[in-house]
């Protein structure tokens, strides 16, 4: 059985840091892009960012661009997103999902298979 757990959400200020992981079981986590997506409440779910299974590449939403950076570590089964610059917009779940594509995109959600259950970023101002 799949899951897809996310952690290392929280309250902070604007202007402040957090680091997100994502954990994934019950695949073989180097075969999957991986991608971070969020949701404000009454707005669609976007894409954050996500990173193709090799690592080589990785994609941005322009509004994260120059602050947050994903990363993967395979031998470990768990994806980053260090969010530094933190504003108040970007308040939301932040949800991690898997893909079985080697590459990756933040604007085909559906190329996503499995999806966690998201943690919650709240930004202060």
């Amino acid at each position: 059985q799949v899951q897809v757990v996310e952690s290392g959400g929280g309250l902070v200020q604007a202007g402040g840091s957090l680091r997100l992981s994502c954990t994934a079981s019950g695949l073989t986590f180097a075969d999957y892009s991986m991608g971070w997506f969020r949701q404000a409440p009454g707005n669609e779910r976007e894409g954050v960012s996500c990173i193709y299974r090799s690592g080589s590449t990785t994609y941005y939403t322009d509004s994260v661009k120059s602050r947050f950076t994903i990363s993967r570590d395979n031998a470990k089964n768990t994806l980053y997103l260090q969010m530094n610059s933190l504003k108040p917009e970007d308040t939301a779940m932040y949800y991690c999902a898997a893909s079985p594509y080697a590459g990756c995109s933040i604007s085909w959600l559906a190329q996503y298979t499995y999806w966690g259950q998201g943690t919650q970023v709240t930004v202060s101002s």
